[in-house]
């Protein structure tokens, strides 16, 4: 090894002593530090002796800081602000917390008791229990306040803390303490369970309308809806209202496999990535055999989008609402060991027109906008006239 070589490696040897810097070191276990003719290229080098300020930085902080510090915040806080730099809103570092949320929202599922928690007057309220899961049947109830968590006080204020307390590994013990108005104190002992999040919802609504809401697009959505399709055919439904209002999108993957269900043959999407790559997602020859509309707003984005943009270019349907979002973008999720992450923008999409809709969204075929007073409560299909806009645009293509 030439002392070029050698110097080269103390050097970057220093700049890796810390922790902060050992953990970057994940980041780039690519470059080859060790060995070979060329150890880094000039622009990586660069980048490294970048993180030489992070030293006297970190020292600073030790000599001065008023309070004792927790490097590991240091770690995730430095990793989190390099990933900012890159200025897209969807491409970021992912923390233990971040990337364990993703996860769940993304697969679906997770190990806990199935309760939807908020916060009510500074208090762990029950909004709802998941269906047949154990704190449905164990007979926890919306309204609900959750005092304790295995004999542990419990607030609002450590509202991660307590939903982490009731996660935890299937078949495994936790108990609750809630409040309920009128009983008084009630202790729950629950077996955790696996619990899949229900992200399809379907109906039968009038005139053999069917109906289904798609919340997200995770690992279990295709699959459902694909079910909830088949049941709802089989009841003899002479039209179909697919809700996406609000939906923030999700797997890519997920959302083509519902878009080859309804549409003909062609093309779903297609991507380019920053090489100029591109890659196509295709539909089979077969299709929805009934008038279909699609109910959209502001909240559907992304994976939303990528169905709605090619169901109004197949001229498959009717989108019923308001503009979409305008999320053209594509991430990958990159995993650490240490089960952190980076989510990073790959691609640009395309509707098989050719138009990308980042920052333009999509305007539906008819306008509608929900009035205000509406937006905030759960409504009657009676009551919603996104819906019944959807209801009389069907049972005129039906005659």
């Amino acid at each position: 090894m030439s002392k070029k070589q050698i110097s080269l490696k103390k050097a970057i040897a220093i700049i890796l002593i810390t922790n902060l810097i050992t953990f970057s070191a994940l980041v780039f276990a690519p470059i080859p530090f060790i060995g070979g003719k060329k150890l880094v290229s000039k622009d990586e080098y660069q980048f490294i002796k970048q993180f030489e300020k992070m030293l006297p930085v970190k020292t600073i902080l030790e000599k001065k800081y008023v309070d004792k510090i927790d490097e590991s915040k240091l770690v995730d806080g430095a990793l989190k602000g390099m990933v900012d730099g890159i200025g897209d809103p969807y491409t970021v570092y992912l923390d233990k917390k971040d990337y364990e949320d993703l996860m769940t929202h993304t697969q679906g599922s997770y190990a806990g008791v199935g309760i939807y928690v908020g916060d009510k007057d500074g208090k762990i309220v029950v909004v709802a229990p998941i269906e047949d899961t154990p704190a449905d049947r164990a007979g926890i109830k919306s309204g609900d306040i959750i005092v304790k968590v295995n004999g542990q006080d419990v607030s609002s204020k450590e509202m991660d803390k307590a939903v982490s307390m009731m996660k935890g590994k299937e078949g495994t013990m936790v108990k609750l303490t809630v409040y309920r108005e009128g009983k008084g104190t009630i202790d729950f002992e629950l077996t955790r369970a696996r619990i899949v999040i229900k992200t399809v919802k379907s109906d039968v609504i009038e005139n053999n309308i069917g109906y289904i809401r798609i919340s997200t697009f995770d690992e279990n959505t295709s699959e459902a809806f694909k079910k909830a399709l088949d049941d709802l055919l089989a009841k003899g439904i002479k039209g179909l209202v697919i809700d996406l209002r609000d939906n923030p999108g999700g797997l890519l993957d997920q959302c083509a496999e519902i878009a080859d269900r309804i549409l003909g043959e062609g093309t779903i999407v297609y991507t380019i990535d920053n090489n100029g790559k591109k890659e196509e997602w295709k539909s089979d020859s077969n299709k929805l055999n009934v008038p279909l509309v699609l109910l959209v707003n502001g909240g559907s984005a992304s994976a939303s989008e990528i169905l709605s943009g090619a169901v109004r270019d197949f001229k498959a349907g009717t989108l019923i609402g308001t503009k979409t979002f305008g999320k053209g973008l594509v991430q990958e999720i990159i995993p650490f060991p240490d089960k952190t992450g980076v989510k990073v923008t790959i691609a640009r999409y395309y509707t098989p027109s050719g138009e990308c809709i980042q920052g333009k969204g999509i305007n539906p075929d008819i306008t509608v906008n929900l009035p205000e007073k509406d937006k905030t409560r759960q409504l009657k299909y009676s009551e919603d006239i996104q819906i019944q806009k959807a209801l009389e645009v069907l049972k005129e293509k039906i005659k």
